[in-house]
């Protein structure tokens, strides 16, 4: 059955009073799991409240018991990979193995130029990426010292204290959707594949490509979890929905094209078995609006 989670934006306004409230909500409703960005600021000119990741999720893993939840995703242009390994060893154990770690390169210009973080150009971006993941994976699966010698990250002797809880640390998650790098990435290092908002039909043509890339790298295909990150727009009644939908100046109909989870409980149940029929074990939905709760109320009791 398709696991339905949600996913928020962080640095479009999130306080604690919000991420509490959201919190309790998603573990009281039902939903699978809860997700969020990793974002200093937006990618436009107006600055809002942006509550800090890891913080936020270390009071979530000790005031839940039951939901998944983690960054969507964390990225090594701002995060050290030992300080990720670090931070993801200990919110995992203390919330009992419910971290899943999404790594990713970044890709954000603005955040990374006012703060005074290197973005690099993209081909060193994804370089480094892979070898944040290496260092990533080496010091939570590794009972043994780690040395690492790369252009960007070097480890001498190093060892993660204390060991993870969970054999191998938690589930390290991978997205995009892209072949050479994406795919390639998740085959070496992820045990969830996230891809971004697509169609039933591509999304079920780069899933039997994943199986194939897996198969031949001796891993067997159902190690790794499909999920999907994508928008939702829902409203607690019609009128809530159409003013979503006229905010993103688009019809509904061309919501729905892009592959955005969108309209009455019907349609999007209809458009949930769809990608679960396409092979989709997780939805990830993203739920702009901080302050809607009744209408997330009325997906969960509606749709879940």
């Amino acid at each position: 059955m398709l696991e339905v989670a949600i996913m928020i934006e962080g640095q479009n306004g999130l306080t604690w009073p919000r991420w509490q409230k959201i919190v309790r909500h998603v573990e009281d409703l039902g939903f699978a799991g809860l997700f969020r960005s990793d974002h200093f600021t937006n990618s436009n000119a107006t600055d809002i409240d942006s509550l800090e990741l890891w913080t936020s999720l270390t009071w979530l893993a000790g005031n839940t018991s039951r939901i998944e939840f983690g960054p969507l995703v964390t990225p090594f242009s701002f995060r050290h990979p030992v300080h990720t390994a670090r931070m993801a060893a200990a919110v995992d154990d203390l919330s009992n193995g419910r971290l899943v770690l999404g790594l990713g390169a970044g890709w954000q210009e603005r955040e990374h130029h006012l703060f005074g973080f290197d973005l690099l150009e993209p081909a060193e971006r994804f370089n480094r990426f892979k070898e944040g993941m290496e260092v990533v994976t080496r010091l939570l699966q590794s009972n043994e010292p780690v040395t690492f010698e790369g252009r960007y990250y070097q480890l001498h002797e190093a060892t993660l204290l204390p060991r993870p809880q969970r054999p191998g640390g938690p589930r390290i998650l991978v997205g995009g959707n892209g072949v050479k790098r994406t795919l390639s990435y998740v085959v070496q290092y992820a045990r969830e594949w996230n891809c971004v908002t697509l169609l039933p039909d591509d999304f079920a043509r780069l899933n039997r490509r994943l199986d194939e890339m897996l198969t031949a790298a001796g891993r067997q295909p159902e190690s790794v979890r499909r999920s999907m990150m994508t928008g939702c727009v829902f409203g607690k009644d019609d009128a809530a929905l159409q003013k979503k939908v006229t905010a993103r100046g688009s019809t509904l109909e061309q919501l729905q094209g892009r592959g955005i989870v969108a309209g009455s409980p019907g349609t999007v149940r209809e458009q949930l078995a769809a990608l679960e029929a396409a092979g989709l074990q997780r939805v990830m939905l993203q739920w702009l609006d901080l302050e809607d709760l009744e209408s997330l109320e009325r997906l969960a009791k509606s749709v879940l």
